[in-house]
């Protein structure tokens, strides 16, 4: 009976994980906040805060708001309004209940924006300005904007490892005179199933066939 050779190891096949590209910066620096970027998110709270004092008034005392309409034939008004210029007006009297909900909305979202600022979590203040902006609705555009600058500089962070324009433009032209000056370099590809598949420099040396041995099947005597 023939003896079973040792099998020898193989080598290694094309790698393919499925998970997210290595980062350059730590996690630490990636969720955290800068000097710059806190900064500016103390300015967004105060702002916040600030838009926050605004509705403080109504709070206090039952309040008129002019409501405006457009004009219903010609320019005739609809009941209750009146031909102010050219559009139609009309007071309306308001009690604190009706500003409490904007006005708490408002406040809570600015402490949020300070209390995370202060303790640099970026994904808290992107929370907490994103949503703040998309409750305000047009006049909350500030804080979408803010919200995005804060992620961009984080996708920056991780890419590049770092968060500035310049910095990263740098960085990006310097990987691409590398690429350039090492053509034959590890690639990775994705897959259809999202994974990334590492693929070997192309110079590299072709795989050699296995060596296993697998014994005959015996064949039994009748």
């Amino acid at each position: 009976m023939p003896e079973n050779v040792e099998p020898t190891l193989e080598p290694a096949t094309p790698v393919t994980r499925r998970g997210r590209s290595e980062s350059v910066a730590s996690r630490s620096v990636i969720f955290g906040l800068d000097a710059l970027e806190r900064k500016i998110s103390f300015v967004a709270g105060a702002i916040a805060l600030l838009a926050a004092g605004i509705f403080f008034p109504h709070l206090l005392k039952n309040t008129y708001i002019t409501e405006t309409a457009k004009h219903v034939k010609g320019k005739h008004c609809a009941k209750g309004y009146h031909l102010v210029g050219t559009s139609c007006n009309k007071l309306e009297l308001t009690h604190p209940s009706y500003w409490l909900p904007q006005f708490l909305l408002i406040f809570v979202m600015a402490l949020a924006i300070f209390l995370f600022a202060w303790r640099r979590q970026r994904v808290g203040v992107i929370f907490a300005g994103l949503f703040l902006g998309l409750a305000a609705g047009t006049a909350g555009l500030i804080f979408i904007f803010f919200a995005a600058w804060l992620g961009v500089r984080a996708w920056r962070l991780h890419k590049y490892g770092d968060a500035s324009f310049s910095g990263a433009g740098k960085a990006a032209s310097q990987r691409a005179r590398e690429r350039r000056a090492n053509p034959g370099a590890t690639k990775r590809t994705k897959s259809k199933d999202g994974g990334v598949t590492v693929l070997p420099p192309k110079n590299a040396a072709p795989r050699e066939a296995s060596k296993r041995y697998t014994p005959k099947k015996q064949t039994r005597k009748r």
